[in-house]
């Protein structure tokens, strides 16, 4: 096993491209590098992740790994986040991830351990979250739990297939209520399609179109929890919004403390969502755009 201090993390790692970090509006919570090794899709590099963020006004952007068998066709390990990202730490910002059923994780100290020399590598928070089990399942709790001993946020996906969770998210309350000092972020169909009352346990997997007749768990979970948050990104983020566009820019303006900009760009060429939608949102106030797009991750993430 080589050390996090040796040629994982080190001078493998490209150097940066930019000389000084890109002044642009936007800090994109959700994007990964990788062998993106599904429906035809091409690896992405840093050099080309900075370029598309060049060209997108995006300052900084969150690289998560992927490493549950659920989550990708090809795992994106911890180090391979840290040290593809090591020369540009200016913009590019390392989670991390362990998968809760790893054996010999020796409990919560243990994985306090491992996450401890993560973040001495540089990672700032934890995900993509993406397991197959119960978003409330012992292991999950007993993670949450390392999560919280370090200060780690935790950007989770949620549908029907992994942190998988019942329409209204009793799963996932109980996890904020029992860890009310850790920021969570929430991600995918499962997360997003509660922005409605009306969910089906279906269309936890799926995009629900159509109006929002009545505010859903999303709403209920911010009033009465302050450490849940939502990640824009992916198809599912971009249609909670795009849905009914009227109840999404209400959503928004009373949610506007909550919610971050992400795209989950991870091939060249993917079609963005967000940058269709933001075309929508011009006439937000510019207090609230500022912080959906830069501000809410500023106080959430520690960049320095």
């Amino acid at each position: 096993m080589v050390g996090l201090a040796g040629s994982l993390f080190g001078p493998g790692a490209l150097r940066s491209l930019a000389t000084t970090p890109a002044e642009g509006p936007y800090i994109d919570m959700h994007t990964h590098l990788g062998q993106q090794w599904w429906k035809g899709r091409e690896g992405l590099t840093a050099a080309e992740l900075l370029r598309w963020m060049d060209r997108h006004n995006v300052a900084k952007a969150v690289v998560l790994p992927l490493v549950s068998p659920e989550s990708w066709g090809y795992p994106v390990t911890t180090a391979y986040v840290l040290n593809q990202t090591k020369g540009h730490r200016d913009r590019l910002i390392p989670f991390c991830a362990i998968d809760p059923r790893t054996i010999n994780l020796d409990g919560v100290n243990g994985i306090v351990e491992m996450l401890r020399r993560y973040i001495d590598a540089g990672a700032k928070g934890f995900g993509e979250h993406k397991t197959g089990i119960a978003i409330d399942d012992s292991r999950n709790m007993r993670l949450y739990e390392a999560c919280a001993n370090v200060d780690l946020p935790v950007l989770f996906h949620l549908d029907n297939h992994r942190n998988f969770d019942s329409p209204g998210l009793p799963g996932l309350e109980k996890v904020l209520k029992s860890f009310s000092n850790l920021p969570f972020i929430g991600h995918a169909q499962g997360w997003w399609a509660n922005i409605a009352d009306d969910v089906t346990q279906e269309a936890m997997q799926r995009y629900p179109t159509g109006r929002v007749r009545q505010r859903g768990a999303i709403d209920r979970l911010m009033d009465n929890y302050s450490n849940i948050y939502g990640d824009l990104s992916a198809g599912s983020g971009a249609n909670a919004i795009a849905r009914d566009l009227g109840f999404g820019i209400h959503f928004l303006l009373r949610r506007s403390d909550r919610i971050l900009f992400g795209t989950d760009y991870l091939s060249p060429g993917q079609d963005v969502r967000q940058y269709t939608l933001l075309s929508e949102l011009m006439k937000l106030p510019p207090k609230v755009k500022q912080k959906i797009y830069r501000g809410n991750a500023q106080r959430l993430i520690n960049f320095q």
